[in-house]
């Protein structure tokens, strides 16, 4: 395939197999005579058939155009599931809101660049998740109870996340957050938005404060694709109608487990 300007974009006829355009289906609407052109997004459907040798290659292919172009590309096999999802399960920090709690709740703690740094690190994958979790939670020791509530209440969501989520129960998906972060938050979002299932890492208080420990199984990124695997089972659900949405490297299990994964604003 080449674009307009002759240059290759994917070659059908070498590589990983031979495969033909079928059909080209627009998903979005005409763009308005009088609007910015520049700010305009748009989606368009690529029906292909043929053989892959190996799709890995292909997929391979479309992520180094994705990154050239700053183009979003899925790539799906066109069966029964691709059009019957059921389960939607969310990252939650940096996903379905725009921040890290944990950093929001160290800044009030005034260990916030020390504890953001860990995160950055942790979030591309340069520290183990567990550790990384309970260094930066240890640093949270003696914050007072009533700071959960206010940074609860200062979190600002993704833009279209509150749409997405109220779409998804219009169509009777069922919708979970599964996240490294912490349960009062993500059952604060629960209530908001009507999510289904949270599962994540709980603090531990006492007499009003935070000890600076967590309890329970760490949700890491294991135990995030085994939960996933736990909701699809409970509901019913073959894990070829689950979607994930991450942008972590502690997502990367749970985004594989699905029949789908949707890598948000991926860090490196």
């Amino acid at each position: 395939m080449k674009d307009r300007k002759g240059e290759r974009v994917v070659d059908t006829d070498e590589g990983p197999g031979k495969i033909n355009i079928d059909k080209i289906t627009r998903l979005t609407g005409r763009i308005p005579l009088d609007e910015d052109h520049n700010q305009t997004r748009a989606c368009v459907e690529f029906s292909l058939r043929g053989h892959l040798d190996d799709p890995e290659v292909l997929r391979a292919e479309f992520f180094h155009i994705a990154e050239e172009t700053a183009v979003d590309i899925s790539f799906q096999q066109d069966n029964i599931f691709r059009r019957n999802r059921r389960l939607v399960v969310f990252d939650m920090d940096s996903t379905l809101i725009e921040s890290e709690v944990i950093d929001e709740l160290a800044k009030r703690a005034g260990v916030g660049d020390a504890v953001a740094a860990i995160t950055e690190s942790a979030m591309r994958g340069e520290i183990d998740f567990d550790e990384s979790l309970k260094r930066r939670v240890a640093m949270l020791q003696g914050l007072p109870e009533e700071v959960l509530l206010e940074v609860a209440e200062s979190l600002i969501l993704t833009e279209g996340a509150e749409k997405l989520i109220r779409n998804l129960k219009s169509l009777h998906l069922k919708t979970a957050i599964i996240s490294g972060g912490f349960t009062y938050f993500g059952h604060f979002l629960q209530h908001r938005l009507g999510i289904d299932y949270v599962y994540s890492n709980e603090l531990e208080i006492v007499d009003g404060h935070l000890t600076g420990q967590v309890t329970g199984t760490i949700v890491n990124a294991a135990r995030k694709a085994e939960l996933l695997k736990q909701i699809a089972s409970h509901e019913d659900i073959r894990l070829e109608q689950v979607i994930a949405v991450g942008d972590g490297a502690n997502d990367l299990p749970m985004l594989n487990a699905a029949g789908m994964g949707i890598a948000f604003r991926a860090k490196p």
